[in-house]
């Protein structure tokens, strides 16, 4: 199985608090920080990365 039931985090270039995958994200009470802007440009496939959704930071180890 692939997509959010995988997930342990979610981190998204664009979105609010009320978009899809925050919303998902809330129902399957995994990590969310939306809107970060670049993630996709700065985190790769394989990067291990500390998701804080309470600080709204995603940092790449």
């Amino acid at each position: 199985m692939s997509g959010f039931p995988g997930a342990a985090a979610v981190v998204t270039d664009v979105g609010a608090p009320l978009s899809h995958a925050a919303i998902v994200a809330r129902e399957l009470v995994v990590p969310a920080v939306v809107g970060c802007g670049n993630a996709t440009v700065r985190i790769r496939t394989g990067d291990r990365v500390r998701v804080d959704e309470g600080c709204g930071t995603v940092t790449v180890l």
